[in-house]
């Protein structure tokens, strides 16, 4: 392990977000710790510059010849082209109609290895097995054949990889400017565990004579030998510690949203918050721990809303939320100095720059038509809803559709605006208004999983007659809610801007602004500000504000 040269290094921090793969969060179930049976996996796309949208590619057959062109995920470059196959598999969002789901997020490799040399970028390789593969193990296989063929041409990349059945944690890096190909290392998710990433490199050492359950590239210890920068044994091999770019911000701005996950639903982590500060020779936090509970769809989905609440690293607790209405949220850049000492802002789970969120369910013992659901959302997972999408879906809802808005064009029919006034409103008085968001958000989601028994039941019913059926009905029913959740957030978006107007708010009676006898409105409370934003202000502005009577 590296020295950790400054208490939090901003570096890694500041670089966090310049395209959306850059500070994403995978949380991740196995199916026996699961509530109900389900793999889960979650996927925060966060960027300062992502809209947020639902992509649905659909099935289709392809002639023979026929070539596929490679465009980078985040800038749209062309890269090459590689055939295409005789058919491909309909996906939404990041869940194909077998229920297989792939998620992502990107780490800063050794400097040697940030530009790579290849055709094959991170987003292309998520679709193109998305769109060809049956099973998280087949899809393992072709991301990784395709890479030795093609060359890889991102930076460190942690892959999430699913299917009902099993899930697995590949992390892959380039070999850089002379070589094609990339070194890579893959773990399977034991079923009763939980994992995450998000941002820094997870595997360590790992099994390597354990095929079931650990896969890597025959190359990935020799070509660090032959680059000099490991000379120990092999058993003792850290993918992590000789491929990816440790410092404070990988540990306490990245590995610390994992910690958070684990400690949520497993006892004894503080064991490893020296890891996370960065202390010499503390135990290195591990993949996967057994969960002291089972999760749930709704627990995973919380906790994509988390900020580090009742933590050592809790954002609604340091003067800069206690003083503010105790918003969680700090604006980038996240480092700063004081005195000539570098600090930095915590970098939570639930971040303003989200561009769409989902919690994938993965379920075995269900046609995948109906037991593929992507739990989606967009904007800050904090303050949006989880929509039901589910994985045989034909068409998109036009308020997540691509081409309704953009990020410079604000559109009332899109859900990623609607969801961005509602966020940015309670930005700025957080304490105050986020009870009325939980409020709408709850009664939303609750319904959701209210009527989810009811609307899968009757799917299987209909999948028995002709599957088509169950397709139409799902796909209908996941258009109509997606559609009603939008403009329920629109209203909720009008009943904040109206309660909260000009720092007041207003009373209500009955479910209505209160008026008096007359029909008129009645005074407002006033919002004001708490304690700790008084003590602030007269310690930086001395006697300046004192109330002086005049002499008599």
């Amino acid at each position: 392990m590296k020295k950790i040269v400054s208490l939090f290094a901003v570096a890694a921090m500041v670089a966090l977000g310049a395209s959306h793969a850059d500070a994403c969060t995978n949380l991740i179930v196995g199916k026996n710790a699961s509530a109900d049976g389900s793999a889960f996996i979650s996927y925060s796309a966060d960027s300062h510059t992502l809209y947020g949208d639902l992509q649905f590619i659909p099935a289709a057959d392809h002639q023979s010849g026929e070539m596929r062109k490679i465009y980078d995920w985040d800038t749209g470059v062309c890269h090459g082209e590689i055939p295409e196959v005789a058919h491909t598999y309909s996906v939404v969002g990041n869940m194909n109609e077998h229920q297989v789901t792939i998620g992502e997020s990107t780490w800063e490799p050794r400097a040697e290895l940030v530009e790579s040399k290849g055709t094959i970028d991170y987003g292309s390789l998520i679709y193109i097995a998305l769109q060809r593969c049956k099973t998280a193990r087949e899809a393992l296989d072709l991301m990784t054949k395709l890479v030795t063929e093609y060359g890889y041409c991102s930076e460190g990349e942690s892959f999430s990889i699913g299917d009902p059945n099993e899930i697995w944690v590949l992390e892959m890096v380039g070999k850089g400017l002379d070589e094609l190909g990339a070194v890579w290392v893959a773990q399977r998710l034991p079923d009763d565990c939980i994992s995450g990433h998000a941002n820094f490199a997870r595997i360590h050492t790992f099994p390597q004579n354990d095929k079931a359950n650990c896969l890597y590239a025959p190359d990935v210890i020799s070509f660090a030998r032959k680059k000099g920068w490991y000379s120990g044994s092999d058993k003792d091999f850290d993918f992590s510690a000789t491929y990816a770019h440790l410092d404070a911000g990988a540990l306490r701005g990245c590995d610390a949203r994992v910690w958070s996950y684990f400690n949520r639903f497993k006892s004894g982590m503080d064991a490893y918050l020296p890891y996370i500060y960065g202390k010499k020779n503390a135990p290195i936090m591990p993949l996967a721990v057994r969960p002291d509970r089972k999760v749930s769809v709704r627990d995973l989905q919380n906790m994509m809303r988390d900020h580090f609440e009742d933590t050592p690293f809790d954002m609604t607790k340091d003067p800069g939320a206690t003083c503010y209405f105790d918003v969680p949220y700090r604006w980038r850049p996240m480092g700063f100095k004081v005195d000539g000492v570098q600090y930095s802002h915590e970098r939570a789970i639930a971040t303003q720059q989200t561009g769409w969120v989902m919690v994938a369910q993965m379920r075995s013992w269900l046609p995948a038509a109906v037991g593929g659901v992507l739990w989606f959302g967009v904007d800050d997972a904090n303050t949006a809803v989880f929509v039901p999408m589910y994985c045989c879906m034909t068409e998109v809802p036009k308020s997540y559709a691509r081409g309704t808005a953009d990020l410079y064009t604000l559109n009332w029919e899109s859900a990623f605006w609607v969801n961005n006034w509602v966020a940015n409103q309670a930005y700025n008085r957080y304490s105050q208004m986020i009870g009325d968001i939980r409020k709408e958000q709850g009664a939303i989601e609750d319904g959701f999983a209210t009527n989810q028994p009811t609307i899968e039941a009757l799917a299987l019913e209909a999948y028995k007659r002709a599957p088509a059926e169950a397709t139409k009905m799902l796909t209908t029913y996941s258009v109509t809610q997606a559609q009603e959740a939008t403009s329920r957030y629109r209203k909720l978006g009008e009943y904040l801007f109206v309660k909260y107007l000009d720092g007041n708010i207003k009373k209500e009676k009955d479910g209505k602004f209160e008026r008096n006898e007359a029909g008129t409105p009645v005074q407002p409370k006033f919002g004001g500000y708490n304690q700790d934003y008084f003590d602030n202000i007269v310690r930086g502005s001395g006697d300046r504000l004192k109330v002086i009577e005049p002499e008599k």
